[in-house]
C-alpha cells in the first residue's frame, strides 16, 4: 500500500472514531448538550472530509466549479445548515470511503503497468580500454561489447558474443519457461540474464532497442482514449452542471410556489446532489480499459490504446499474412525420399549446397549437422559449380554430385519423376545415379491451427490468408490450419488492394483485423482497422504501423487479445447500465422524498465501489497460459 492510500486511511479510521463517538454522545446527552453534539460532528466530518472541502475550494478559485468535491462540499454543508448532523457526517465518511477504494483499485490496476515499466535498465557495463565501466544505455554505441551478469537485466540489444545461458523473458513476453541462448544468437533488452557470465555485441542504440520500444509503447498507451471513455468525459462535463440546476429548482420552487417545507424540499435537494455524483463512471470506466491494457500486458500483448482495445472488441474479420505469422519463417527440411540410403542423400545434398548462402542451402547444411552431429568437412570437396536457377554439382570424394531442380537433372541426362510436394524440392544424383529427393518447407507454427479454431470460437465470422507465396503452397498451409479464403502471389501492394476489398464486405461497425511480422507488411498493418505486429523482435517498420503488439510468435495470442478486449467491453457496459440505472431511480425517489440521504449515499459510494470492483475482473486474465 502507498503512502497516500495509507495516509487517507488513517484520516478515515480517525473521522469513523470520531463519528461513533459523536453517535453515543448524542445518544446520551443529544438533548442537554445540542451544541457540543454539533461540535463532535463537526470533528469527524473535518477530520474525515477536510480535504474534500479543500480541493472544493481551491477548485472554485481556479474556475473549476462543477466537480465531484463541490458536490459533497454543498451537500454536507447543506445538511448541518438544516440540522441533519449525523447524515452530514456521514455522507462525508462514505465518501472517503469510496474514494479510498477506487484509489486503491487504481493502484492495483497499474501494478502490472509498473512491473512492466522495471524492465528499464538502470546502468550498462561496457568493455571498454580492457576495463569493464559502468555507463548510462543511452551512452553506449552500436559495436561495443557489454557484460552482463546472473541476475542482471539485459540494458541494450545486440549478439551473444561469449558465453551460454537462458534468459528471462517474462517481463517482455508473458512467456514463463526461460529461453536458452548461446554464442552468435539474437539477445533483447529487458531480459534477466539467468546463468553465467555474458558478454554481449550492441546492434541497436537504447532509443532504438526491444525495451525502449516497449517503454514507449506503453506510456502512451493512456493518451488514446476509447470512444466509451470519450462519451463519459462528455457526459460528465454536461450531466454534473444539469443536476446541481435541478438541486437548486428542487429546494426553491415547492417552498415558493406550492407552499412547502424549506428544511424539507433542501434536504431533498442535497439528497439529489449526493447521488448525482458521476464518479461511478467517471472512474470505473477508464479503470474497465487500464485494467484490460494491464491484463493484456501480463500476456505478453502490448495494444497502443484504450480506443484500439475497444476495437478490436468488434473484430469481425481477420486478415493474416503467412510468412511468420503462420509459419515460422524458415526453411527446414521436412521431408527425405531416398532410393536406398535417407543419411547418404542428406549428406551429399548439404556437401554440395555448402558453398551457397541461399536459405535452401542452409537448411540442408543444418539438417545434416543436426541429424549426423558432425560439421561440414570442406577438404572433401574439390570442385563446386552453381548454375543460377537450376542447382549445383560438385566432386566430393572423388564422385561428382548433381543437386537442384528437375530441370537441372534433364540438363544433366538424370532420368526422374517430378515429385508432387508442397515446398521446394531438390533432387540429387551421384555418378550419373538418380539417389531421391528433398523436400524444404517453411514450418508451420505449432499452435497455428489451434489460433485459427480460437478466432472462430470468439465469433470473428471469417479468416482469410493474404501471401506473397505461391498458390499451392498458399493453399497447402492453409488447408493445414484451417482457412477456406486464400490469396495467393500478392506484391505488398496488392495486399492492401485486396484488404480494402475485403473491409467492404464487413457488417455495421464490425472491423477488419490484419497480423503480420514483415517490412512488406507495414503498409497493410497501417491501412486496416486494427492492426496487429507478430514478435517484438519482428521488423521495426511493422510494429511502428500497428495498434497491437503481440510480443511472442504464437498466433493463439491474437484471440487471448480479443477475448481481453470483448471482457474488458462487457464490464464497461455493465457499469454504464448498472450506474446509471440506480442513479436515476434514486434521484427520483429523492426528489419525491421517499429516498432519505442514507438511500443516497449508496447511490453515490455504493454504486461506485461495486462497478470498481466490477472493473478490476479485467486484471485477471483467465485461460493466461503465458
Amino acid at each position: 500500500m502507498t503512502k497516500k492510500l495509507k495516509k487517507r486511511l488513517y484520516r478515515i479510521l480517525g473521522g469513523l472514531a470520531l463519528f461513533v463517538a459523536a453517535l453515543i454522545l448524542e445518544g446520551v446527552v443529544g438533548e442537554q448538550y445540542p451544541n457540543m453534539v454539533l461540535l463532535a460532528f463537526l470533528a469527524a466530518f473535518f477530520v474525515s472530509g477536510g480535504d474534500v472541502l479543500k480541493k472544493a475550494a481551491m477548485n472554485i478559485t481556479k474556475g473549476q466549479v462543477f466537480d465531484e468535491n463541490f458536490l459533497m462540499m454543498i451537500a454536507t454543508v447543506g445538511a448541518f445548515l438544516v440540522g441533519e448532523y449525523p447524515e452530514g457526517a456521514a455522507v462525508m465518511l462514505f465518501y472517503q470511503v469510496g474514494e479510498w477504494f477506487q484509489a486503491y483499485a487504481v493502484n492495483q490496476s497499474r501494478k502490472s503497468i509498473r512491473e512492466l515499466m522495471d524492465i528499464r535498465p538502470d546502468s550498462a557495463r561496457v568493455l571498454r580500454g580492457g576495463e569493464a565501466v559502468e555507463v548510462a544505455p543511452e551512452e553506449v554505441r552500436p559495436g561495443e561489447l557489454i557484460v552482463v551478469k546472473p541476475g542482471e537485466r539485459i540494458p541494450l540489444d545486440g549478439v551473444l558474443e561469449k558465453g551460454e545461458t537462458a534468459l528471462d523473458t517474462m517481463a517482455l513476453t508473458g512467456e514463463s519457461l526461460p529461453r536458452e541462448a548461446g554464442t552468435g544468437d539474437e539477445v533483447i533488452s529487458g531480459s534477466v540474464n539467468i546463468s553465467g557470465v555474458i558478454e554481449i555485441r550492441v546492434t541497436k542504440e537504447f532509443g532504438e532497442s526491444t525495451v525502449s520500444r516497449i517503454l514507449e509503447l506503453v506510456e502512451n498507451a493512456g493518451s488514446r482514449k476509447s470512444e466509451s471513455e470519450n462519451f463519459i468525459s462528455r457526459f460528465a462535463r454536461i450531466y454534473t452542471p444539469a443536476v446541481v440546476i435541478l438541486a437548486v429548482l428542487l429546494a426553491l420552487l415547492p417552498p415558493l410556489f406550492l407552499g412547502g417545507n424549506w428544511n424539507t424540499w433542501i434536504y431533498r435537494a442535497l439528497s439529489f446532489l449526493v447521488v448525482s455524483c458521476p464518479c461511478a463512471l467517471v472512474i470505473s470506466i477508464p479503470l474497465s480499459f487500464f485494467g484490460g491494457l494491464g491484463g493484456a500486458s501480463k500476456s505478453g500483448i502490448l495494444i497502443k490504446g484504450s480506443n484500439y482495445l475497444e476495437a478490436l472488441s468488434r473484430a469481425e474479420v481477420v486478415v493474416m499474412d503467412k510468412t511468420g505469422t503462420l509459419t515460422k519463417g524458415n526453411f527446414a527440411v521436412s521431408r527425405i525420399v531416398a532410393v536406398s540410403s535417407d543419411e547418404r542423400l542428406l549428406e551429399l545434398a548439404a556437401y554440395a549446397e555448402s558453398g551457397s548462402n541461399h536459405p535452401i542451402s542452409l537448411s540442408l547444411q543444418l539438417a545434416y549437422e543436426q541429424r549426423s552431429g558432425k560439421k561440414i568437412d570442406t577438404a572433401r570437396i574439390t570442385q563446386m559449380e552453381d548454375t543460377a536457377g537450376f542447382g549445383v554439382s560438385a566432386m566430393i570424394d572423388g564422385q561428382r554430385v548433381i543437386a537442384g531442380n528437375l530441370r537441372h537433372m534433364e540438363q544433366n541426362g538424370i532420368s526422374c519423376k517430378a515429385a508432387e510436394e508442397i515446398g521446394t524440392v531438390v533432387y540429387v544424383a551421384c555418378d550419373g545415379d538418380y539417389l531421391g529427393y528433398l523436400v524444404i518447407a517453411d514450418e508451420i507454427k505449432a499452435d497455428a491451427a489451434a489460433a485459427v479454431r480460437k478466432l472462430f470460437a470468439t465469433g470473428v465470422r471469417d479468416v482469410v490468408m493474404l501471401t506473397g507465396d505461391r498458390e499451392e503452397t498458399a493453399q497447402a498451409v492453409a488447408r493445414e490450419v484451417g482457412i477456406s479464403h486464400v490469396y495467393a502471389q500478392l506484391l505488398p501492394g496488392d495486399k492492401v488492394d485486396r484488404m480494402e476489398a475485403l473491409m467492404q464486405t464487413r457488417n455495421g461497425d464490425g472491423k477488419l483485423v490484419f497480423v503480420g511480422d514483415g517490412m512488406n507488411d507495414a503498409p497493410v498493418l497501417a491501412r486496416s482497422d486494427i492492426g496487429i505486429a507478430m514478435g517484438g523482435l519482428g521488423s521495426d517498420a511493422a510494429i511502428e504501423a500497428a495498434d497491437v503488439v503481440i510480443m511472442t510468435d504464437e498466433p493463439s495470442k491474437i484471440a487471448k487479445a480479443i477475448e481481453i478486449s470483448r471482457r474488458t467491453l462487457r464490464i464497461v457496459k455493465q457499469n454504464i447500465v448498472f450506474a446509471i440505472g440506480v442513479k436515476i431511480l434514486i434521484l427520483i425517489l429523492a426528489a419525491c422524498g421517499m429516498a432519505s440521504m442514507w438511500a443516497a449515499v449508496f447511490g453515490d459510494v455504493g454504486v461506485a465501489m461495486i462497478a470498481i470492483l466490477n472493473a478490476m475482473r479485467v486484471l485477471k486474465v483467465r485461460g493466461q497460459d503465458g
